[in-house]
């Protein structure tokens, strides 16, 4: 196959190991900053440039979509599947689970443990939308925030109730969310491949911090993951249409509860706390879709072939 990882910087960690992996599997691989992707869109017959170039000729994409890109990266992921092309997530899958606000409301609606959580637009209902959720202390969010930016422990509710304010006074748009007091600063990663765990990891937050990302300092470790955490990873994955995932779980006393489900999850700390090759089970999910894609084409032939004998 020909693989096309789309990611702004190829020495990433993660972009680094995929490209490996395929390479060592056989396969032609190249790395394409998406941003300067663009497209063409004419009557059947769809196509991608880079760089000057015609990239069409690709058989599946990995997407690396930052979330500052998620609007022009779903674009681009969107016409290379206009044109055919195996993706190794569905971009409209991509867009769901990046809008936090519209990825806990699906999930919600499928019954799936999730903090309690509210959103709002304006200050008029601070004190019961404190209240809602439980009271402080609280965790307050951005929507557009990632790797732990933008997210907020209120220990008290006139601290809550300022921040509330104060990010509603720049026009921001948050989720106020309930703070899980026994899940004292851990929580779960499980990685998803093709319906199912290849990877699962506890992350721990440093002393002092509440946020357990490894971006801001905190440590991970190889997991056991308990029937109900691997069953509430995969319908996580699976009702928002994700077949590469990461699922950030919160242990608590009422079973897991979903934080976030990441489309571009990293590879380096799920590798390093599991000694896995995560990229390569990417790699064979890529392969496995390939194949059948292969294998569809050739029985559409015959099928064609008898009914024009």
């Amino acid at each position: 196959m020909k693989i096309a990882i789309l990611s702004t910087n190829k020495n990433l960690y993660s972009t680094r190991q995929l490209y490996d992996a395929a390479v060592k599997r056989g396969h032609e691989c190249l790395i394409l900053d998406h941003r300067k992707c663009y497209v063409g869109i004419k009557q059947g017959k769809p196509s991608i440039h880079y760089n000057g170039q015609d990239v069409s000729d690709i058989d599946a994409i990995i997407p690396r979509i930052g979330a500052s890109l998620t609007f022009y990266g779903s674009a681009i992921v969107r016409q290379f599947e206009v044109m055919g092309v195996i993706s190794a997530n569905p971009s409209q899958a991509i867009t769901r689970s990046r809008d936090k606000l519209r990825c806990m409301q699906i999930l919600s609606g499928a019954g799936i443990g999730l903090p309690v959580t509210g959103f709002a637009r304006n200050t008029h209902d601070v004190d019961d939308l404190i209240k809602m959720v439980g009271g402080a202390p609280l965790v307050i969010k951005l929507l557009e925030g990632t790797q732990g930016i933008g997210v907020v422990l209120a220990e008290t509710k006139k601290a809550a109730s300022s921040v509330i304010e104060a990010f509603f006074g720049l026009g921001n748009n948050i989720l106020i969310q309930e703070y899980i007091k026994e899940a004292k600063g851990t929580d779960i990663r499980v990685f998803v491949v093709d319906g199912k765990v290849v990877g699962a990891m506890k992350r721990t937050a440093k002393e002092g911090e509440f946020r357990s990302n490894l971006h801001r300092g905190g440590t991970a470790e190889l997991i056991k993951l308990s029937k109900a955490e691997r069953e509430t990873a995969l319908k996580a994955a699976k009702e928002l249409g994700l077949t590469v995932c990461g699922v950030d779980m919160l242990p608590s006393d009422r079973g897991p509860l979903v934080l976030e489900v990441n489309s571009s999850p990293g590879l380096e700390g799920i590798e390093k706390a599991t000694n896995r090759d995560i990229a390569a089970k990417v790699i064979e999910f890529l392969e496995k879709q390939h194949a059948i894609k292969v294998q569809n084409t050739k029985s559409a032939r015959k099928s064609s072939s008898r009914h024009k004998l």
